[in-house]
């Protein structure tokens, strides 16, 4: 498989390829980048892989383009591969405009998160009905060495994954910037404040991944437990920290939409 990433010289589009050549993806042959100048910025250990200003030398190139520009970038890209498999990590832009951009059928649209880089995103995607059982193979082995795939039916929830698990560490690192002031509100030292919230968070995570528990279900065996976490817990529900956090999800859901959405048609 030969992979082609668009806008690959981006946060998020090199992340997922670096993803490959750190983890195990494609070789470095069988990957080309284009940007808009055609530098090799960020790849000059990579001397194998290919690197173009042309992103249509790219897209003849590869079996798999993936497109990683920018959303307001989007309406200026000319890439046309009506035979190619397209996917894609940018917010807000739609299936039926990746379709209309490149002349494509199978098409997959994807979001992923710039933790990729250490095989650590969520990657998922929405595939079309033209999209074969071998297109699905190549659309895992793309973002497979970015970390977690998951394939859903429903193309809106790619909004709500760009929300969801796009933002790392975003909204997690506020609930810990949170608790850091809490401490340093009552006399810890920053230095040790800060250590004590990552190392927190650190283990907190690990727990989440490996731990077969639900999240709600060691919510709730840390209240049956009754001890000071409990309290905490207790006092949280009261208060409107679920409804915050909701709200702040569905504001973040709500402007992936709007940036697939062209100033002029928005009403």
């Amino acid at each position: 498989m030969k992979l082609g990433i668009v806008g690959g010289s981006g946060a998020l589009g090199r992340a997922i390829a670096l993803a490959h050549l750190n983890h195990g993806g494609v070789a470095p042959s069988d990957l080309w980048i284009a940007n808009r100048d055609g530098r090799r910025d960020g790849f000059e250990d990579w001397p194998d892989v290919t690197v173009t200003a042309k992103a249509q030398d790219l897209a003849e190139a590869c079996d798999v383009i993936l497109l990683s520009v920018p959303p307001a970038l989007f309406p200026a890209l000319e890439v046309h591969a009506p035979d190619r498999l397209i996917t894609s990590v940018m917010a807000g832009i739609t299936i039926e405009a990746m379709a209309a951009k490149t002349g494509a059928t199978r098409i997959a649209r994807g979001m992923s998160s710039p933790v990729a880089e250490l095989g650590l995103a969520h990657s998922a995607f929405c595939a079309t009905d033209a999209v074969t059982d071998a297109d699905r193979e190549m659309l895992h082995a793309t973002f497979a060495p970015c970390g977690v795939v998951d394939e859903v039916t429903d193309e809106a929830l790619m909004d709500t994954f760009c929300a969801l698990t796009g933002p790392v560490p975003g909204f997690v690192a506020y609930f810990a910037a949170c608790m850091n002031d809490f401490a340093t509100s009552r006399g810890m030292p920053p230095e040790v404040a800060d250590r004590a919230v990552r190392q927190l968070f650190k283990a907190s995570g690990e727990a989440l991944s490996t731990w077969p528990e639900k999240p709600s279900d060691q919510v709730q065996a840390m209240i049956d437990y009754a001890g000071t976490t409990a309290a905490g817990l207790i006092a949280m529900k009261e208060m409107p920290v679920a409804q915050g956090i909701e709200a702040g999800l569905a504001a973040a859901e709500e402007r992936a939409r709007q940036m697939g959405t062209p100033p002029d048609a928005e009403g």
